[in-house]
């Protein structure tokens, strides 16, 4: 046995099925959308013609692009400064909960097994400006009435907020799963020297958790920049493409009309624009952050 794990040909055999597999469901695909990215091609023919850059340079001189490229920004930030904190929060809260802590990590884990379908209907009811509920509580404080989803000011937040609801509890649970591990010495020894509770979560839980809350960061990038389903669901992009993000600008002004040239162009600056940012993130954020071991 000892005499067989050292010959190299047994580890390529361990490898070989895996990078076999990221080849043809990974690298395969981004070299034919990149390949594909320079025809004009219409998603049918069996003929293509290279136009070259065309594609791209439509793309970049498209107002409606870069809109929509701001609303996947929109996403990102909502999801740092707003999301992720709120994620720790409530984290730090179940953590320290002594009875039903597990009835309380499935209520917060339940809307993120839910279709996205599912959870835009249900909202849309939500925000429905005759008899939902969140124009109902506002009107007990004397607001009118809002048009969540069809007033171009308020349709990307109320998606932003919704978003948020789904993907929270999936967030929650890592988070949670870190924070528990944490020895209760530490914790402990800290509350016997006089720190309040306030101070143990600042000096003891966030330090030791912040890798965690790197993926949870990334992981967030990722999802805003993929972003398509639920805005399809909720507003279909409107109204008047306030709403659009880069997948469904793709969706609406490239697939749906036979541009699949045009839409292989726009995926490949999506995987471009989310490579950028995660590495900017990763060599400016996570590798500053100081790694506490225990």
């Amino acid at each position: 046995m000892n005499k067989a794990l050292r010959n190299p040909l047994v580890y390529i055999l361990f490898v070989l099925p895996a990078f076999i597999l990221f080849i043809a469901f990974f690298i395969y695909p981004i070299l034919t959308a990149v390949n594909n990215s320079l025809t004009s091609w219409n998603g049918i023919s069996k003929t293509m013609s290279y136009i070259g850059m065309d594609n791209y340079a439509t793309a970049v001189q498209d107002k409606i692009f870069w809109k929509s490229a701001r609303n996947n920004v929109y996403f990102i930030l909502f999801s740092c400064l707003v999301q992720v904190p709120a994620i720790v929060f409530f984290s730090l809260l179940i953590a320290n909960v002594r009875k039903l802590k597990n009835l309380y990590k499935t209520a917060v884990f339940l809307p993120s097994i839910m279709s996205t379908a599912v959870i835009g209907i249900l909202w849309g009811f939500i925000y429905n400006p005759d008899f939902g509920l969140m124009n109902e509580f506002l009107g007990l404080f004397g607001i009118q009435p809002i048009y969540w989803l069809s007033d171009r000011n308020w349709a990307m937040i109320a998606i932003l907020i919704t978003n948020a609801w789904q993907w929270t509890g999936f967030y929650i649970v890592m988070v949670l799963a870190a924070i528990l591990s944490i020895p209760r010495e530490l914790d402990e020894a800290a509350a016997i020297d006089g720190a309040s509770g306030i101070q143990r979560a600042f000096k003891i839980t966030l330090p030791l958790i912040m890798p965690i809350i790197s993926v949870v960061v990334m992981l967030s990038i990722a999802g805003a920049m993929k972003a398509a389903d639920i805005v399809l669901v909720m507003t279909k992009g409107g109204p008047a493409g306030s709403t659009d993000v880069m997948a469904t600008y793709m969706i609406r002004y490239a697939i749906t009309s036979f541009k699949h040239g045009f839409g292989n162009a726009i995926a490949v600056l999506i995987f471009v624009f989310t490579m950028v940012i995660t590495v900017l993130y990763q060599f400016l954020i996570v590798r500053r952050t100081e790694r506490i071991e225990y």
